[in-house]
């Protein structure tokens, strides 16, 4: 499909970094940029966790992070780890033990936080428990928790802080000998992010890890993530990304995902192209639309279906991609498949119809790739 084609205008020429692993998943290097998400369930709910990690894991998170605040949790990582279908980062505060427990249970990376941690001794048993047990770190700076002399130092959390307070902890990983790090440095506000991750960028090798950290509600918190993380994501900062939502985990993934497809960084799923509708429908495209994202959920392949109303854009988007249809009259619009006309199709069919269309395209999809991957 046209979308396809290299325009030099479309290049996103990613940040050279080191690549490490969490658990079975590369991260950095030229590696995919994978999506994570968190848990919001009580960890010590072992049965609630594993289904909400298993739910997320369907929606397509490579990573997900539970919270580890007390030794009860300790204990319930290590069954959860045992069930999860993809690799569990243990987020460690204030407890560095906590760190050490997780490392033991199973955990495929240990989250930390330079402001809360403490010493750098017990960071040093942190970082030998990580090494034993084949644990990759991340350090995990935040602008509402950076440390006291850094505070004090520059009089409010800012960009210069946290990028110092990163660097302090990757300078104890690596006098450690222990490279096999990545490090975020997240605030709220999306200038301060950026210019935070654009700082860093500059003196690290680290994999980054993005996020705008506490970014709100499912609305309006997709729309400063997209912001944040869109903008450093074109100018090729990020190698494994986190959307942060007062939302399920579920939706958080779905996010990551259409930021990365939108950059044409990631592709998982249907992209549907859809117009906002307007007088020249020639059939109600908002709750068709609707539909088609629920009934296609199922579908991992990559590729991408227009649902236009009318034939102003509905023909040339359709050119550009898997399957189409654009409205016409009479009750009935027009069926594109690989680009090209096929077929009209009745208003009132359509939906199971472009279903059927999608899944039939999908698998002769799947096929080329398995037949490519042979040779």
């Amino acid at each position: 499909m046209a979308h396809n084609h290299i325009r030099p205008w479309r290049n996103i020429y990613r940040r050279k970094s080191r690549q490490i692993m969490v658990g079975n998943v590369p991260v950095g290097g030229d590696a995919p940029i994978s999506v994570q998400t968190m848990t919001n369930t009580v960890t010590t709910d072992v049965k609630g966790t594993i289904a909400q990690v298993q739910a997320a894991a369907d929606a397509g998170a490579d990573i997900v992070r539970v919270s580890v605040p007390d030794q009860a949790s300790s204990a319930a990582l290590k069954e959860i780890v045992k069930e999860s279908p993809v690799p569990i980062v243990a987020d460690i505060h204030f407890h560095y033990k906590r760190g050490i427990e997780a490392a033991e249970a199973g955990a495929a990376c240990l989250r930390i936080n330079p402001g809360n941690i403490g010493s750098e001794d017990r960071v040093r048993e942190v970082i030998q428990a990580a090494r034993d047990h084949g644990c990759s770190m991340r350090i995990g700076v935040n602008a509402g928790s950076l440390e006291k002399h850094l505070l004090e130092k520059y009089g409010e959390p800012c960009p210069d802080a946290m990028v110092e307070s990163g660097l302090e902890h990757i300078r104890i990983l690596e006098d450690n000998d222990f490279f096999d790090f990545k490090i975020s440095v997240k605030a709220s506000d999306i200038f301060m992010t950026m210019a935070a991750y654009q700082a860093l960028a500059e003196v690290t090798e680290a994999p980054l890890h993005l996020g705008i950290t506490e970014a709100g509600g499912l609305m309006s918190g997709t729309v400063k993530s997209a912001i944040g993380m869109g903008n450093l994501l074109w100018a090729g900062i990020g190698d494994t990304i986190r959307v942060s939502l007062s939302a399920d985990p579920v939706e958080e993934v779905k996010v990551g995902y259409d930021i990365l497809k939108s950059l044409g960084l990631r592709h998982r799923g249907v992209n549907i192209i859809s117009c906002p509708s307007c007088a020249r429908q020639g059939f109600d495209v908002i709750k068709t639309v609707e539909a088609l994202e629920q009934r296609l959920e199922h579908i991992k392949t990559p590729m991408s279906l227009s649902i236009i109303g009318c034939v102003v854009n509905g023909p040339g988007e359709a050119l550009m991609t898997d399957v189409g249809f654009t409205g016409g009259g009479k009750g009935s619009g027009m069926v594109y498949l690989a680009g090209k006309q096929s077929h009209r199709m009745d208003n009132d069919q359509m939906v199971d119809h472009i279903v059927e269309q999608v899944e039939k395209r999908a698998a002769e999809l799947d096929a080329q790739e398995a037949s490519t991957a042979e040779e």
